[in-house]
């Protein structure tokens, strides 16, 4: 495990915590993370939209005017400032493993879980979405299976955990996730099962 050491006090306290969630757009990151945040007892931030709060412009806006790479390094200075955080849940956006700078802050900082799912799932979960960069696309199914491809090895790379996103009521599978995260505090990390919520 990435942070085996962080966690070898069991006693530690939540608000000395922090975890990031990643996985595609449409995997549940902000509504499971802010459940999850609720019942765990930590604040909750989501990257893209306090990007949103702090730039005053929405991130279709900033890729049309400063491109993917200038999103990126705004995203890359929003993580190393929350990562600094305690007693926090992040949800990151689909894209953060794609920087070398990035994956260094998720494991170097906190608990990383990867929230999978399936293109299927996203297809589903996104069909009213008209607000995604990368979606903005005649053939989405071939954009996911696409992103997929090239991500999925790097979620699996940086995550400490990896959690199947269920096609259930997002409050159940928040309340699986935060059970799943007090096992693998309670443990130090040394008996968590890496592939778990299936």
């Amino acid at each position: 495990m990435h942070l085996q050491s962080s966690f070898q006090n069991g006693m530690t306290s939540l608000t000395e915590r922090i975890i990031f969630l990643v996985g595609p757009m449409g995997s549940g990151k902000t509504t499971i993370g802010r459940l999850v945040a609720a019942e765990l007892g930590l604040q909750f931030h989501d990257c893209d939209q306090e990007l949103e709060q702090r730039t005053g412009a929405s991130v279709n806006l900033i890729f049309d005017v400063e491109g993917e790479a200038g999103f990126r390094k705004r995203e890359t200075q929003l993580l190393r400032r929350l990562s600094r955080k305690t007693g926090v849940l992040i949800a990151t956006g689909g894209g953060v493993v794609t920087r070398k700078a990035n994956r260094n802050i998720l494991q170097s900082t906190g608990l990383v879980i990867w929230l999978n799912t399936t293109v299927e799932q996203q297809l589903r979960r996104l069909s009213h979405d008209k607000s995604r960069p990368l979606l903005q696309t005649t053939d989405r199914e071939a954009r996911l299976n696409k992103l997929a491809v090239e991500r999925n090895a790097l979620y699996r790379a940086v995550s400490d955990i990896e959690f199947k996103s269920p096609n259930q009521n997002s409050r159940l599978a928040a309340l699986k996730l935060a059970a799943l995260i007090r096992d693998y505090w309670r443990s130090d990390g040394s008996s968590v099962v890496k592939h778990a919520g299936r």
